[in-house]
């Protein structure tokens, strides 16, 4: 069944958290679509995966942090960055001007 990432998309309105919907996954590897509308982080909440994450901004604008090094990157559409498992992060800031749509895929890296 053919899907569109762009469908079903909050217009004008704030979710209580971030959209998270699983598009594929197999136990090797996760792919998720998720949407955020101004959300961020929880004050001293960084994510620590287990696996690798390679994401990207589609549509809209974040801001992620991470623990090892306060400079925080400004991601816009077509922005990526891959983390290494285990590499503390958090999201510091999504606008609230429409929604921010990323694309995450989740892996098991071997060389780590």
């Amino acid at each position: 069944m053919m899907r569109n990432l762009y469908s079903d998309l909050p217009v004008g309105q704030d979710l209580d958290a971030e959209l998270v919907d699983v598009l594929a996954e197999s136990s090797e590897v996760r792919v998720e679509r998720i949407v955020s509308t101004g959300q961020a982080s929880p004050d001293a909440f960084w994510y620590d995966s287990k696996q690798a994450e390679w994401v990207v901004v589609l549509k809209g604008e974040a801001k992620l942090r991470f623990a090892d090094d306060q400079q925080t990157l400004h991601m816009k559409p077509g922005d990526h960055v891959t983390i290494p498992a285990h590499r503390k992060h958090r999201v510091e800031w999504t606008t609230s001007e429409g929604p921010t749509v990323w694309l995450a895929i989740f892996y098991n890296d071997r060389a780590a």
